[in-house]
């Protein structure tokens, strides 16, 4: 495993590992996260273009607060974007695997769609009851990360071949909107599908999870996140990302994540998340 360094603290606070293999299933991305237990403050979480999946089965409960001052323990679903605010990640001494899925398959593995999530983070036992406990055991029971992984992406695969496929025109429009990394008019977009904007809307918002223009604002801003973590200028993140002014992104930041761009760009999310997710930019689609 590779340890995540902390740029807030002195030490490395998660070992990370990652499989060997990508997923079978496409739009699935896997990583496996330790505490270290050198840190039990949190740290705050960075909202991504993806809904992600928390299966703990270590020693101690990972914990989840989130802007409500709600908290979740334990094996966890965070719709896409981890809804408005700040989220808020710790626990000591425990391991989970995270899986990225797509939007455009979540429904189909969760058993729910994306939309009914609202962006929020929801106890996994809520959506599948005792199958939760059983993933936990199998993951517990496991030798080795590769073992937790080979076990996580079969239930993957299972799961997702049971599910219901979202339309082809969503499914596109998703992949136009990662492809222009956000920058797109939902006009043209509609245009291009043949649908109506209301139409589009109402189809990507119910089965995506976020409307079109919201999914898109999370894009543009995820790749602005990670520009600004690799200590590129606001001003240049601006201007490429297709804001139009430094106060623009700077809004976009705030209503994002409840920080600042400065903030956000030393937060070790972002850090881990380039160790954990090194192909991030080419998947989950």
């Amino acid at each position: 495993m590779r340890p995540a360094v902390d740029q807030c603290a002195d030490a490395a606070v998660w070992d990370v590992a990652r499989p060997a293999r990508p997923s079978r299933v496409a739009g699935v991305s896997l990583a496996g996260f330790r505490d270290r237990g050198l840190s039990t403050a949190g740290h705050r979480a960075i909202p991504h273009p993806a809904v992600t999946m928390a299966l703990d089965f270590g020693a101690d409960p990972l914990i989840v607060d989130d802007a409500a001052g709600r908290q979740r323990r334990g094996s966890l679903v965070a719709g896409l974007g981890f809804g408005p605010g700040a989220v808020r990640v710790r626990g000591e001494s425990f391991q989970a695997v995270q899986v990225r899925l797509s939007p455009v398959i979540a429904g189909a593995v969760l058993g729910v769609s994306p939309a009914d999530l609202d962006g929020a983070v929801v106890a996994l036992d809520d959506l599948w009851g005792r199958r939760a406990s059983h993933i936990r055991e199998q993951l517990a029971d496991a030798s080795s990360w590769e073992e937790r992984f080979a076990v996580t992406d079969a239930m993957l695969a299972r799961r997702s071949r049971a599910g219901w496929p979202v339309d082809r025109e969503v499914a596109w429009a998703w992949k136009r909107i990662l492809a222009g990394r956000g920058r797109v008019r939902i006009d043209v977009l509609a245009a291009e599908v043949g649908w109506s904007r209301k139409r589009l809307w109402s189809r990507f918002h119910a089965q995506i999870g976020l409307p079109p223009k919201r999914a898109a604002k999370l894009v543009r801003f995820d790749h602005a996140a990670h520009r600004l973590a690799a200590g590129e200028d606001a001003a240049r993140v601006a201007a490429d990302g297709g804001y139009a002014d430094q106060s623009h992104l700077h809004r976009d930041v705030v209503a994002f994540t409840r920080a600042t761009p400065a903030t956000v760009a030393g937060e070790p999310w972002l850090a881990v998340d380039d160790i954990a997710w090194p192909d991030r930019r080419a998947a989950p689609r």
